[in-house]
């Protein structure tokens, strides 16, 4: 089958579902151009902060969102239960669970003055689920920040070209910060100035690589990753946070584009199976494993979590929502499509040029130079391999860092929402000592041994999707309002995280791993916790 078939079915796809379910999910929550935002209501100068104009909000979520999930995702899926399965969990995911899903946690929030789908949950559920669901939250940050800060050092150890355009973005990022907020610069002139001193970073960096030498280079730059997420999550979000992710965002679109471009140049078929095994030895049964290994490729809890605590406070304009939520989440569909036909069509299914073989890149456990060389090979008509590889290879990078500073700046909140709020602990209410404990826990992991808990990380980050639709079900339902949206797709992605669980405990105690086994059926109880919780809430039932 042509690669384009794929491309044109899924785009026709994702564009008619903006376009017509994106407006129902408009009309279903009232969104009004008329309502003021928190931004404006809570205006600190720091956290609520109206961003200057959509483009820029839309550029921090999207990056922040779009981790290196979407890309690395369906690369594991295809390989082991072939493409077309995973296709349509990407396209009908993203419309009909994932794009709801950030939606609805964005205006949720919005109702709320701007708070974290955690804190949310007591209002609409209860105490109870609010300190469960926000402690469970933390801790599934702070693996977050730990491990991306693990997986950025190490890139820019194997790649020390992309050191100069990494670092020298977040200095450019902070005059044009200071450019458009604090001297009224026009944004489009800036944009465009910083895009050229952007281009000249990445010519820098290819002609001056930086190496770190000494026995331990991986974790200085552990250090010095961890130093930059607590300067980001302290400073005000619009004069460093907003813009580089703002400007990291030009980088991705331009990997967007060049790899469409690719395919549209060089028309491949697509070489891997449409379908290879329902079951798949280690990796598991299709239904629930693909649905949890895909992840952010379709649906993704800590997408909520960045529309509830860093772009709530920032959206100027309700109507801004479906563009930023829904539209960023179709997004970064497109993004996931993209990166399963790199490998499916840009590479072989067979071994006879095994360096272009996709089984066999992948049984070397590199993922991300499997992509990166499927990715080379698309663009081979436009650019050199080579050059295409280290491109693919500097996005996913952009993804990954974006995702750490916002995360560290999520988890600040929801530490001063539990521990300072909730646990009446006053020093974590200065937003220095917040930053600090989270740095210090996520530090204590990627320095140490974070692999020994990241396997059960997927399906905790889809059981947290399945939390937050189900919040915004209730809250659908107690408005007397059409809630089907949101709870037939969370009742789904619980039914799909508990199988998940159940499946890796299993396996987890067959290998003697009690602690892995011990952590996934605790996240089964509390998935049932919530659920008990929800329905106690829903017979009481008092209008909100």
């Amino acid at each position: 089958m042509s690669a384009l078939l794929v491309v044109g079915a899924s785009l026709l796809l994702f564009v008619v579902a903006y376009h017509f379910y994106g407006r129902f999910l408009e009309r279903l929550w009232d969104v009004s151009p008329d309502r003021k935002t928190p931004a404006f209501e809570k205006e600190d100068g720091v956290d609520y902060v109206p961003a200057k104009h959509w483009t820029i909000l839309f550029g921090h979520h999207f990056s922040s969102i779009a981790g290196a999930g979407p890309i690395l995702g369906p690369v594991i899926a295809c390989v082991v239960w072939g493409w077309f399965p995973a296709a349509l969990w990407i396209v009908f995911g993203s419309i009909l669970l994932g794009g709801v899903h950030d939606f609805s946690a964005l205006i949720l929030s919005l109702r709320y003055g701007g708070n974290s789908v955690g804190e949310v949950a007591e209002s609409i559920i209860g105490r109870r689920s609010r300190v469960l669901f926000s402690l469970f939250l933390w801790l599934s940050l702070v693996l977050v920040v730990a491990v991306f800060s693990a997986v950025t050092a190490n890139t820019l150890v194997q790649e020390p070209q992309i050191v100069i355009p990494t670092f020298g973005l977040i200095l450019l990022a902070l005059i044009f910060g200071v450019l458009i907020y604090r001297l009224g610069v026009n944004y489009t002139y800036a944009t465009l100035g910083a895009l050229v001193l952007l281009i000249l970073l990445f010519v820098l960096g290819d002609h001056f690589p930086v190496s770190i030498r000494g026995a331990s280079p991986v974790k200085v730059w552990i250090i010095i990753l961890l130093i930059y997420s607590f300067v980001a999550s302290v400073v005000p979000v619009n004069l460093l946070l907003q813009p580089r992710d703002y400007l990291s965002a030009f980088i991705l679109f331009f990997g967007l584009l060049l790899g469409y471009a690719g395919l549209f140049t060089s028309r491949p078929a697509i070489n891997t199976p449409a379908y290879i095994s329902f079951s798949a030895g280690t990796k598991g049964p299709l239904w629930p494993m693909m649905f949890v290994m895909i992840a952010c490729g379709a649906i993704s809890g800590f997408h909520s979590l960045v529309a509830s605590g860093t772009t709530s406070k920032q959206i100027a304009n309700e109507k801004d929502g479906k563009k930023i939520a829904y539209g960023g989440m179709l997004t970064e569909g497109v993004v996931s499509v993209l990166a399963l036909l790199c490998v499916c069509a840009g590479l072989y299914w067979d071994s006879s040029i095994p360096s272009l073989s996709y089984p066999s890149l992948m049984q070397k456990g590199d993922w991300i130079g499997t992509f990166a060389t499927g990715f080379g090979q698309i663009t081979s008509r436009i650019l050199r391999p080579e050059t295409g590889k280290m491109l693919a290879i500097v996005m996913i990078n952009a993804f990954v860092l974006t995702t750490l500073d916002t995360a560290t700046r999520i988890t600040r909140y929801i530490s001063t929402e539990l521990f300072g709020d909730a646990w009446k602990i006053k020093v974590f209410k200065n937003r220095y000592f917040a930053t600090f404990f989270v740095i210090l826990a996520a530090g204590y992991l990627a320095l140490g041994n974070w692999q020994k808990i990241w396997p059960v990380f997927g399906a905790s980050n889809q059981l947290v999707a399945a939390i937050a639709l189900f919040v915004a079900g209730v809250f659908l339902l107690k408005k007397g309002k059409g809630a089907f949206t949101a709870i037939l797709p969370s009742i789904f992605m619980f039914l799909t995280t508990i199988t998940a669980l159940f499946y890796q405990s299993h396996s987890f105690y067959r290998e003697k791993n009690y602690l892995l086994g011990n952590i996934s059926v605790l996240l089964v109880f509390l998935a049932l916790f919530f659920i008990f919780e929800g329905i106690n809430k829903l017979r009481k039932h008092r209008p909100l």
